[in-house]
């Protein structure tokens, strides 16, 4: 396991959506899966208790804790993305996998857990400061899933 490694609460499918991650994200997998070694407040022995996995090489445990916590926006999962073909295929697997849009490229999985699929385009944009960051935070604003080429166009105006 790595040093510094993110623990993420699930009710009980900590499994199942490392699964989703590691298919959806490349340099994602599922490293190991752990059973209870006995009855804990979430579940019982021989359930899966925690889950190693990475994320985009990011390392985490999903911790099978019971419905006791839930996710909120306070920690999301950001996900720089080259195009609107790769920003799209990360934004409809998210969204189509019963999970929901929010606004300004942000979405939430069916476990609760949000995700910014943020074109590299809109980034550049925003540290370029000054008109260029306005013109494309502004067009931003009205978007839920990014378009890449508004912002490209926001950022020409």
């Amino acid at each position: 396991m790595a040093k510094n490694t993110i623990c993420l609460w699930y009710d009980k499918d900590a499994e199942a959506a490392a699964r989703f991650y590691a298919d959806t994200f490349p340099g994602s997998m599922v490293r190991a899966v752990h059973r209870a070694p006995g009855d804990y407040p979430g579940g019982k022995e021989g359930d899966v208790l925690t889950v190693e996995f990475t994320v985009a090489g990011i390392p985490c445990l999903g911790l099978n804790g019971g419905p006791v916590f839930t996710h909120n926006e306070a920690f999301s999962f950001q996900i720089a993305t080259d195009d609107q073909e790769e920003t799209d295929r990360y934004w409809n697997a998210i969204v189509g996998n019963g999970d929901q849009e929010s606004a300004c490229g942000w979405c939430k999985d069916k476990w609760g857990i949000s995700w910014q699929i943020t074109p590299r385009v809109l980034t550049d944009a925003l540290a370029a400061g000054g008109g260029e960051a306005k013109r494309a935070f502004d067009a931003m604003m009205t978007m839920t899933k990014i378009d890449v080429a508004a912002i490209e166009a926001a950022r020409r105006r």
